[in-house]
């Protein structure tokens, strides 16, 4: 394997170990791409960690502590600190048994693209559930913002105001200090006349002239 030498051939090598390892963290490969994965870093790492080189096999633990760090951030946390951590210490783990820093930039970039092209797999094959817990958040607080704003409109129903643009038939009307885009009920208004909110459905705000003259008349 002395063709490990060649800092162009270990960024394949570690482009396709990190590839299929994260593959198999994003989809459902039966263990497969597990398997391909740990064979090809396996083999990196016994040809770069040798009794003269100076590395010991703690870089090797530093490469796999960071792929548990992510395995853990996607199953139970899903905030993405310790995913990125882990990523860190996996460029750490790779980079410093490279003979030279060419090498190690190589690998350090090769595990960044390997990462990145392993969501392609996506495309192909069912996913897994790793970070559902924060894209759930992130529905349960959009529809949560989205139902405040919803019920603070309906709050304007029966309230007053003026319109602080002409209507034809859409303009924008001041409620209590706020503004608001609305619709007339069928009607064209000049600005400050006196309105009243009639209806709310969702966001759409229907508005009527209280009389006929507006304020500056």
């Amino acid at each position: 394997m002395e063709i490990l030498n060649l800092s162009i051939i270990g960024f394949f090598v570690v482009f396709l170990g990190t590839l299929f390892l994260f593959g198999e963290l994003l989809v459902k490969a039966k263990g497969i791409f597990a398997i391909i994965g740990i064979g090809i870093m396996a083999t990196y790492f016994s040809f770069h960690i040798t009794p003269g080189s100076g590395i010991g096999l703690w870089v090797a633990l530093l490469y796999i502590f960071g792929i548990s760090l992510i395995v853990f951030d996607g199953k139970f946390v899903s905030d993405g600190t310790l995913a990125f951590l882990g990523i860190l210490l996996m460029i750490i783990g790779i980079a410093l048994p490279t003979p030279n820093i060419i090498y190690g930039f190589l690998a350090a970039m090769a595990l960044l693209l390997g990462t990145g092209a392993s969501i392609l797999f996506i495309k192909v094959f069912p996913s897994r559930n790793l970070w559902t817990k924060l894209t759930l958040n992130d529905q349960l607080t959009g529809e949560l913002g989205y139902n405040s704003l919803n019920q603070s409109y309906k709050n304007l129903v029966g309230k007053r105001g003026l319109t602080k643009t002409a209507f034809r038939p859409i303009g924008t009307i001041e409620v209590e200090g706020s503004f608001y885009s609305a619709i007339s009920d069928s009607q064209w208004l000049a600005p400050n006349t006196a309105i009243i909110v009639v209806s709310v459905d969702g966001t759409r705000i229907v508005v009527k002239k209280i009389d006929g003259k507006s304020k500056n008349e």
